[in-house]
């Protein structure tokens, strides 16, 4: 009793916490509240979950892709008809596909032949040319393009796509699966949409179906479920998956599919209306059962992150389906998904797995499903497991972690997080079932945190020291800002996208030889105090160090900004106008001109405490650092006083920039455009933007081999700012070049092999 007195005056606070840690997310399991942020977490781990299975080929579904090839070889999109029909009779004659289905629809009579002109004229203004109506009449056959397309459907196994819609009623819809009298008085809840853009009737009317390719999007914008049954008015129609794979396997119907009687309805039958099946009807009075959820939905299943190559489905460009350029062995006896990735037109959805998925494929998840009879799926009992599994971790967790020390209570929290990350992951990809992770996961980290947060203390102290050694490099505010929450900021090694900045003064050694050493030491911190309170004050940069009379800095840490680019590239505008200033003083004083060149990148690097046991410093590292190094050193050779990397370009655009060049730098094999900062683009007047539009034209020119109109431009330019030396630089390029053309393949990159 004395023992367990101890421990309850030692450990009752944090067992009282642990308890209510983990009552809360019993709660919440039971819904007896909800939070969006769980929610959230739960659909990512949903997505990486996906993303985990490796993609298979299955080679029974085949995407004919209606690609940039297509278009090329057969002109822009929407297609006639004529061509549509040539692609049926293709697919179905020549490559005896099994079942085809259209991720495209056809709501309006094609007239692109111009029949239907040639008619009205001939009843018209033409009346009285019996020729004209008679041949008219002949050619119909061949002018009627949608007449043309409904021959080839006709009696072929092709599905047609149509889209549910909010607003109008437009095509004709076709045979529905089944009917609300067809349920003997029972509810079946499905979406049911207002309206429709379906096919023009005669190919309705041809085509063996038809279904909607209309897709669910969460309140996120992701799609991760979608409808395998929708109504419309009293009728029930398949989705465009459906009924392409009943047409595949032959089904002879689609049936909402009762299991219980009414007091035995689970809550997903519930939630459908009572349905938590669909049965297809195959010959040979076989059956097979299609599992839904709310409103009669299925959860995709997606498989590797889609597109031509992402491994999951062949796509075959229908060129050369068109052309019998594709191979028979792929397509024969497949089920066809006819939908397009061509520039323009490309459907793409956000999706679990890919922000940028090929909406066809899609379709040939769901149909991958039916085929292989495999869905995942939540079981009814599902929260009342989770909420047993959250209740007896977290009270275990509670009451085992105080009494651990802190290599063990870690050690405990990261198996309880391995075993409920790895029994999820067993039970989706083995089992089927999908289970929710999220307040699980909380539980376990939010107990585990109470248990060590004693640590904290010491971390109060560790992260003052860390302030102390920050105020090093950043400015005032900043260490002000850090000590608010010290725990959020250490000079551990990590991996940031940031801004670096290289600062070198031009002709420096010349300089020290004109000055006395007094001279030269308040020269030299004249110089640095002004780049360093630029730097540091005006846009909280980090002021790495100084290398003689270069300054190294980098926005973006310790303190993280989102506009680290947009920071830098003001920096530098105003450390040049910095420059000018001191430049005056020093002349007046009779020492030498000051000129700076500044090169300016973005990108992932290195940052960090770095060095050595004698002497360490908190700084960046990376091929991006490399590359500002290099745009600093090359600023000379245009004749520019800032250079800065497409990356910062392209993170700062509210700038105006004047493009110089496309380089490939020292050590690195691929070119990048670099690019002088003008001003802010708001601040740019017309005269200057008219002289940056005749240099960007210039340019062109001279890397289209444009030698006469590039030099003419160039004169021109040269007259407008005699000083710039740029447009001297290109002059005397193309002069070189007439002498030792580049060839036709030139890239137009210029090479430079010294730092």
């Amino acid at each position: 009793m004395r023992t367990f007195t101890r421990s309850l005056l030692k450990y009752g606070p944090r067992w009282l916490l642990g308890i209510l840690i983990t009552l809360a997310g019993v709660f919440y399991t039971l819904d007896w509240f909800s939070n969006d942020t769980v929610a959230r977490l739960d659909n990512l781990w949903a997505g990486e979950r996906m993303k985990l299975e490796r993609p298979v080929l299955d080679k029974r579904i085949v995407i004919v892709d209606i690609d940039g090839k297509s278009l090329t070889e057969f002109g822009r999109f929407p297609w006639s008809r004529n061509v549509q029909a040539s692609l049926i009779s293709q697919l179905t004659d020549r490559y005896q596909v099994k079942a085809v289905g259209y991720d495209i629809s056809f709501p309006e009579p094609d007239t692109s032949s111009g029949y239907n002109v040639l008619e009205k004229l001939s009843n018209t203004a033409l009346k009285d040319v019996p020729a004209l109506r008679q041949r008219l009449a002949e050619l119909k056959p061949v002018m009627d393009y949608d007449g043309v397309f409904a021959a080839a459907l006709k009696d072929k196994p092709v599905i047609l796509g149509f889209n549910l819609s909010p607003d109008q009623i437009k095509g004709a819809l076709p045979k529905p699966l089944f009917s609300e009298a067809d349920l003997n008085g029972r509810e079946l809840t499905a979406y049911n949409a207002p309206g429709f853009e379906a096919n023009v009737p005669v190919l309705t009317q041809a085509a063996a179906g038809a279904g909607s390719f209309s897709v669910v999007t969460d309140p996120d914008g992701i799609v991760r479920t979608a409808y395998l049954i929708q109504q419309v008015g009293d009728n029930y129609y398949p989705s465009l998956a459906l009924a392409t794979a009943s047409l595949y396997l032959d089904a002879l119907a689609v049936k909402p599919l009762l299991t219980d009687t009414a007091d035995q309805l689970s809550q997903l039958q519930r939630d459908s209306g009572g349905y938590d099946y669909l049965t297809m009807l195959l010959p040979g009075r076989k059956q097979r059962p299609i599992p839904v959820g709310e409103g009669m939905s299925t959860v995709i299943q997606y498989h590797g992150p889609g597109g031509p190559h992402g491994g999951s489905f062949r796509y075959v460009s229908a060129a050369d389906v068109l052309t019998g350029r594709a191979p028979a062995d792929v397509l024969k006896g497949t089920a066809v998904l006819i939908g397009t990735t061509a520039p323009g037109l490309v459907d793409l959805r956000a999706t679990p797995v890919n922000p940028e998925y090929p909406g066809v494929e899609i379709h040939a998840n769901i149909i991958r499903s039916i085929l292989d009879n495999s869905f995942k799926l939540r079981p009814d009992w599902a929260w009342p497991a989770e909420a047993l599994t959250i209740l007896l971790l977290g009270l275990a967790l509670s009451f085992g972690l105080a009494a651990l020390s802190p290599l063990r209570a870690t050690l405990a929290g990261a198996l309880a997080l391995a075993a409920a990350f790895g029994a999820n992951y067993y039970l989706y990809r083995e089992l089927d079932l999908i289970f929710n992770l999220a307040m699980l996961v909380i539980v376990i980290v939010s107990v585990f945190v109470l248990n060590v947060v004693w640590g904290y203390f010491f971390e109060v102290r560790k992260g003052a020291a860390l302030v102390s050694r920050f105020g090093e490099y950043v400015a005032p505010e900043l260490v002000a800002q850090m000590a608010e929450n010290p725990a959020a900021y250490n000079m551990d090694g990590e991996s940031r996208e940031l801004t670096v900045m290289f600062v070198d003064v031009r002709g420096f050694t010349t300089i020290s030889e004109g000055l006395t050493p007094k001279q030269l030491r308040e020269y030299i911190n004249l110089y640095l105090t002004a780049m360093s309170e630029d730097i540091r004050s005006a846009h909280q940069g980090t002021l790495d160090k100084y290398i003689g009379d270069a300054v190294m800095a980098f926005w973006g840490a310790p303190v993280a900004f989102d506009d680290h680019a947009s920071r830098a590239v003001a920096t530098s505008l105003l450390m040049q106008a910095s420059a000018r200033r001191l430049n005056d003083d020093f002349l007046a004083r009779g020492w030498p001109e000051l000129k700076i060149g500044i090169g300016l990148n973005s990108g992932l690097m290195h940052v960090g405490d770095m060095g050595s046991n004698i002497r360490r410093a908190y700084t960046v590292m990376g091929d991006a650092v490399n590359l500002g190094s290099r745009l600093e050193g090359i600023t000379k050779v245009y004749g520019v006083g800032i250079a800065v990397g497409e990356a910062t370009r392209a993170a700062a655009p509210e700038f105006c920039y004047r493009e110089l060049d496309l380089v490939r730098v020292k050590g690195k094999n691929e070119p990048v455009a670099i690019f002088e900062p003008v001003a802010l683009d708001q601040d740019v007047d017309g005269a200057t933007r008219a002289e940056l539009q005749r240099w960007h034209d210039a340019l062109a020119a001279v890397r289209a081999q444009r030698w006469d109109e590039a030099e003419a431009m160039l004169a021109e330019l040269q007259a407008l700012s005699p000083e710039r030396g740029l447009y001297r630089l290109y002059t005397e390029r193309i002069a070189y070049y007439r002498a030792h053309p580049p060839g036709q393949n030139w890239d137009g990159v210029t090479t430079f092999e010294t730092k």
